[in-house]
């Protein structure tokens, strides 16, 4: 029998139980800036220093951080299911737990990139501060590896073509408020793909045509209980 197809699409919800707040949190990195301030393009041509001070900050709180019960949860699917995980988070937190496909939406805190070329991407082996005349082999100075907002999303796309392969569609911890983003759950290929929803919340689901179940849970504690749920349904 081959493996089930099973596609996990996480927010911030997903990370905020190891402690990572969200920009909509009253607390944490957040509180005290401005998303136009550090997260946009016109923020990095007008006040250079104070984005790389912030992602430089979102850097080091992150080097405190560990995956917690859901992260570990998702990663363990793959001893039974060929998975995929789409993430809006910048963290890497999945990667960590063990997941080994990660296709994040927004970016990598842990990259840089030169402001040239998008595509010359550059790893931070060691630490977590990036200087502010830090250079790319093409001479370009180098930015955080973050899609801003107000720029396109270059892995949407991508993102849309393995949701489309999905037999289970496990979302967790986003307010499905965020686009392009949220738009993923539509793209799966027919409206008899089970799509699972973990969140304590209400996000909106109205447009979703497929069966859905929600968990009214945080993910730390909901996707341990769905990945049960669904790993003894698939040994029957």
């Amino acid at each position: 029998m081959d493996k089930p197809k099973i596609v996990v699409f996480t927010g911030a919800g997903v990370s905020a139980d190891s402690g990572i707040a969200t920009f909509r949190d009253a607390d944490g990195l957040w509180a005290n800036y401005r998303i136009e301030e550090v997260c946009t393009p016109e923020a990095l041509q007008h006040n250079r220093a104070k984005v790389i001070e912030f992602y430089n900050l979102r850097r080091k709180e992150s080097l405190t951080k560990r995956p917690n019960a859901g992260h570990l949860a998702i990663a363990s699917l793959e001893e039974w299911a060929d998975v995929t995980v789409i993430t809006q988070n910048v963290d890497n937190l999945h990667e960590q737990a063990g997941s080994k496909r990660v296709l994040h939406l927004h970016g990598e805190l842990m990259k840089l990139r030169s402001e040239r070329n998008a595509e010359l991407i550059y790893d931070i082996n060691e630490g977590w501060e990036q200087s502010l005349d830090a250079r790319g082999e093409d001479g370009a100075l180098l930015r955080p590896h973050i899609v801003f907002f107000g720029e396109s999303v270059p892995m949407f796309e991508p993102a849309c073509r393995v949701v489309a392969t999905a037999d289970i569609l496990i979302v967790v911890g986003t307010s499905l408020a965020v686009y392009p983003a949220a738009s993923l759950v539509y793209y799966v290929r027919n409206r008899e793909v089970p799509i699972y929803l973990v969140d304590p919340g209400e996000p909106n689901t109205s447009n979703i045509r497929n069966p859905l179940t929600h968990i009214k849970e945080r993910g730390a504690v909901g996707v341990p209980q769905l990945v049960e749920r669904l790993r003894n349904e698939f040994k029957r």
